[in-house]
């Protein structure tokens, strides 16, 4: 698992779990936004951040929830996002799919070789393609809210 938070501010590091460790409430909690997610967050945006997750489980559980809404001032509830909506992230929608596409151009013979592509990939990326991604951002809310939540990539 990977995670990364962009802003028009800059953009964090790669976060990745632990090889082989679940990945539930947790580990997310203690591990990657305690010690890694919000204070680089912060490194970067202070406390000037707006912050989205999905809906997975380890996001939404009760005690993460709590957390995020002690320590940021603006956070994203789980009831307000719909489920399951990599089309309204710009980390989903535009970003991931990029990454994919250079980091994949040849065979990646290993786990410890697709990591480091992984990082040299993240780091090549300029902010102008962050930047963009984040700006379609209104643009699909909007078409969501038009096609009453339902498929809107034909409104884009």
């Amino acid at each position: 698992m990977v995670s990364v938070a962009v802003s028009k501010l800059g953009c964090s590091e790669l976060f990745f779990a632990e090889p082989g460790v679940k990945v539930d409430d947790c580990y997310y909690r203690d591990m990657l936004l305690k010690k890694q997610m919000l204070p680089d967050t912060r490194r970067i945006a202070g406390d000037m951040f707006v912050f989205q997750q999905d809906s997975a489980p380890a996001h939404s559980a009760r005690k993460t929830v709590q957390l995020l809404q002690q320590q940021t001032l603006e956070f994203i509830s789980p009831d307000l996002w719909p489920p399951n909506s990599p089309d309204l992230n710009p980390v989903d929608y535009r970003i991931w799919g990029l990454m994919q596409e250079r980091v994949h151009k040849t065979a990646v013979p290993d786990v410890n070789k697709l990591k480091q592509r992984l990082i040299d990939t993240w780091s090549s990326l300029s902010q102008d393609v962050i930047d963009d991604a984040i700006d379609q951002l209104r643009v699909r809310l909007r078409a969501w809210v038009k096609a009453k939540g339902r498929h809107f990539e034909y409104l884009l």
